[in-house]
């Protein structure tokens, strides 16, 4: 028996050796026992840890490790700080004066350029030939708005550096004091940059509110769209239950097809006029930005004669100075936006070609497979018709020359799919890498200008170098694009030739192996057989020579297409007309 302590003890009795029961009785009958017992306690102690006590000295030791490291990381950061403003004190005034053209050669800029140029190889590589135009026209259109937002970065980058260069020479003339040059131009580096803020903040929240607008009227024209279907197949189905299956059957899939060109159409217009209204949306906040420029301008030229540090004399012939060149510069954007849109125009002019190109290939590959496979089916019916074969037979041959037909241009489309996504990926990896190249040399020439800005005497020295630099930058970007995309043009026409002509070759061998041994199995004779794979091996040759005459005649009426467009579109010619606009601008403004 071992009952349990209140104190969580355990007592255990046993009997002592040795010990005795006595008993004696009563007049009562009662029985009395004695037994003498040993009792043994056992004791079991359970020690808890205080685990309260470890967190809290963990949290401790946390938190004055934490400042510790703050503490020495802002000494390190102050050391620093200090250091670097000790070792580039004396390049403060070269940074001054060292043009900044991060917004004209942006990452974004030439991100969007790649981008582009992607887009172009997507193009090629289509696997719709009748949209290509249709999506290049489209490709074109973002190309020229992107090219406009370029040349605006370069407008804003040239109003900035003559500015700079207005108040550095009359500095230089002893009409503005040193010091003051350096506060004007700092005051108008930051008013800049806060303009420049607020127009790309304003410009995102343009962007949103046209995207929403425009996804709006897409779903409500797309919608409209639908009921417009559904009813005129509704209409349709209730005239064409008078007429026979067949006839139904071919009209339904005419105006399905119709309703499918529709929302084609209605999507591209849609698609056009969403971008009509991000350039226009640009084209208004660039004018504003000119607009605030010279007003910044102005502001300052008020606040330093009014705190006494410009004459009136030297601020009127400032101003002066300062009107005479925004005709000088508007004179060389002119300039730019025409070189810029020549140029552009060629690019897609040989990107047309490029494209129709590609079609004419396509239709070369068509008629070689057309050609193997129509001499496959003529090989077995001049054998029915000459009598070595009854009907059934004819028609058993023809079935299976079909499924294997069929089968050869179910391989040549896998493979034509899994070359292409393979030339794909290596061509826009090529194009990338030259294109980075290309950028990265010229964002060396731009930078060199920096070099000039601090030489130039004169504006229009300083206006001449960006004239030479832009147009050799357009000039040499547009010749590594031809050259890219001729690149691209040739690898595709090589791979789709070569793949082609292993399938036409697969049914030829076809036709001189299988199914000629079928038919000497079924009787043909020899030599009947073999006059007639000679008479087609010579329609083959002279079908080939015909299909490669006429891809050579539609690439020739390419090239006369462009050079006819680039006679249009003559780079004088272009100048010429954008300074006969500008002089209409004066006239109106006078």
């Amino acid at each position: 028996m071992s009952p349990a302590s209140p104190s969580g003890r355990r007592l255990e009795t046993r009997p002592q050796q040795g010990s005795r029961l006595s008993g004696s009785s009563s007049c009562q009958n009662r029985t009395q026992l004695k037994a003498l017992f040993t009792v043994t306690a056992e004791e079991k102690i359970k020690v808890l840890p205080n685990h309260g006590l470890h967190v809290a000295g963990f949290f401790v030791a946390f938190i004055v490790s934490l400042v510790l490291a703050w503490v020495t990381l802002f000494i390190m950061g102050r050391y620093q700080c200090w250091k670097g403003s000790v070792l580039t004190g004396h390049q403060v005034q070269h940074h001054e004066s060292k043009l900044e053209h991060s917004q004209f050669t942006s990452a974004d800029g030439v991100n969007e350029d790649l981008a582009l140029n992607d887009h172009m190889v997507d193009i090629l590589f289509s696997e719709d030939p009748g949209g290509m135009l249709q999506a290049l026209e489209e490709l074109e259109i973002a190309t020229l708005n992107q090219a406009d937002a370029e040349l605006e970065a370069c407008r804003t980058q040239i109003s900035k550096d003559v500015i700079a260069l207005l108040l550095r020479n009359l500095a230089s003339s002893g009409r503005l004091s040193t010091q003051v040059e350096r506060r004007m131009g700092a005051v108008f580096k930051k008013q800049f940059l806060s303009l420049e803020r607020e127009i790309r903040e304003e410009l995102d929240r343009k962007m949103v509110a046209l995207t929403a607008e425009c996804d709006l009227e897409t779903r409500k024209k797309t919608e409209n769209q639908y009921q417009r279907e559904v009813a005129a197949t509704e209409e349709a189905e209730e005239l064409l239950k008078r007429v026979s299956e067949r006839s139904a059957a071919e009209c339904s899939a005419s105006l399905r097809a119709l309703h499918g060109l529709e929302l084609g159409h209605l999507r591209r217009s849609l698609a056009l006029q969403k971008e009509e209204d991000f350039a226009r949306a640009r084209r208004q906040l660039a004018v504003f930005q000119r607009s605030e420029l010279h007003n910044i301008f102005f502001a300052q030229i008020k606040s330093a004669i009014f705190k006494g540090e410009l004459k009136p004399e030297a601020a009127k012939m400032l101003l002066q100075d300062y009107c005479n060149i925004q005709e000088d510069v508007e004179e060389l954007m002119d300039y730019f936006q025409a070189s810029k849109r020549y140029h552009l125009s060629k690019r897609f002019g040989h990107r047309e070609y490029l494209v129709q190109n590609i079609q004419s290939s396509e239709t070369r590959v068509q008629g070689l497979l057309s050609a193997a496979a129509a001499q496959l089916t003529l090989l077995i019916q001049k054998h029915e018709r000459a009598g070595y074969l009854d009907e059934g037979q004819m028609e058993v041959l023809l079935e299976r020359a079909q499924t294997e037909v069929f089968s050869v241009k179910q391989k040549l489309d896998s493979d034509l799919k899994q070359e292409k996504k393979k030339l794909r990926q290596k061509l826009i990896t090529r194009r990338r890498r030259e294109m980075l190249q290309k950028h990265k040399e010229q964002r060396k020439e731009q930078l060199s200008l920096g070099d000039a800005f601090r030489a130039a005497e004169d504006v229009s020295q300083y206006l001449g170098q960006w004239r030479s630099l832009v147009a050799g930058h357009i000039a040499a970007l547009e010749e590594l694009q031809e050259c890219l995309d001729q690149a691209a043009l040739d690898g595709l026409r090589a791979l789709t030739l070569s793949l082609s002509q292993r399938a036409a070759e697969e049914l030829w061998r076809l036709q001189n192996s299988a199914v000629a041994q079928e038919l000497l199995r079924r009787g043909a004779p020899w030599l009947f057989l073999q006059q007639v794979l000679e008479e087609h091996s010579k329609e083959t040759a002279a079908r080939a020579e015909q299909l490669e005459a006429e891809e050579r005649d539609r690439d020739q009426e390419g090239v006369q297409s462009v050079r006819q467009r680039l006679k249009e579109d003559d780079l004088e010619a272009a100048t010429e007309e954008q300074a006969e606009l500008r002089r209409w601008q004066r006239c109106i403004f006078a």
